[in-house]
């Protein structure tokens, strides 16, 4: 027997804690190296009707790639991967605006 009854409970009754669950951290795959990472790691390059645009809060509307900040992700996910991962193709303003935003990231080390 576990024990005597009381109004609520049983007196010598193990209470079972609910475990704490971790919080859900969505995870992305970098079309350059092909790494994942959470999402908040990684930049998002949306497909609009506007054109090929970045999203800096991540939240846009719109298909949806993502890309380290390292400039040989870029320079590999704009020779092949991005198009394909967007669904279209590349116009040149398009290429040219994503050259843009390449040049404005910070330069590798080597070896990185």
């Amino acid at each position: 027997m576990i024990g005597k009854k009381s109004k609520y409970r049983y007196e010598n009754e193990v209470v079972k804690k609910h475990k704490r669950r971790d919080k859900h951290i969505p995870q992305r795959t970098c079309v350059g190296c092909r790494q994942v990472l959470s999402k908040k790691e990684l930049m998002r390059i949306i497909r609009t009707p506007e054109g090929i645009q970045y999203d800096p809060t991540g939240k846009a509307d719109g298909r949806g790639a993502y890309l380290h900040n390292k400039r040989s992700c870029w320079k590999h996910a704009l020779k092949s991967g991005l198009a394909i991962t967007l669904r279209t193709e590349m116009t040149e303003e398009d290429r040219n605006h994503l050259l843009h935003i390449m040049d404005s990231l910070p330069k590798e080390e080597n070896g990185g």
